[in-house]
């Protein structure tokens, strides 16, 4: 079992902003393509944004384009994501994947799962 732990999550007014971090002193970022995915309640996972491994090429989502940044510190080994303007449709649980597809587009494309972060947001 391969331990990666998202942190960052929380409640936050229309508007505001959060900064998740993923974390693994397990498995080496660097080695991975690392995503962020979301599940609200009664929807299926979807992948918000990736990051390649070796090069700072990005992917996003296009409900969230513009508003999420996907970021990484290799040296720390930690990916981040930070949101901005988040939208009440924005809430649900956030995890972080890593794999070897770019861009993960499905659940099938992700090795390693973390446990995830709730992120709600009110109107």
């Amino acid at each position: 079992q391969v331990n990666m732990v998202e942190s960052g999550g929380g409640l936050v007014q229309a508007g505001g902003s959060l900064k998740l971090s993923c974390e693994s002193s397990q498995l080496a970022f660097i080695d991975y393509n690392v995503a962020w995915f979301r599940q609200a309640p009664g929807k299926e996972r979807a992948v918000v944004a990736v990051i390649k491994w070796k090069d700072p090429i990005t992917y996003y989502a296009e409900s969230i384009k513009d508003r999420f940044a996907v970021s990484r510190d290799d040296a720390k080994n930690t990916v981040y994501l930070e949101m901005n303007n988040l939208q009440p449709q924005d809430t649900a649980v956030y995890y972080c994947a890593a794999g070897t597809r770019f861009p993960a587009r499905t659940t099938d494309d992700v090795l390693y799962w973390g446990q995830g972060a709730q992120v709600t947001v009110s109107s």
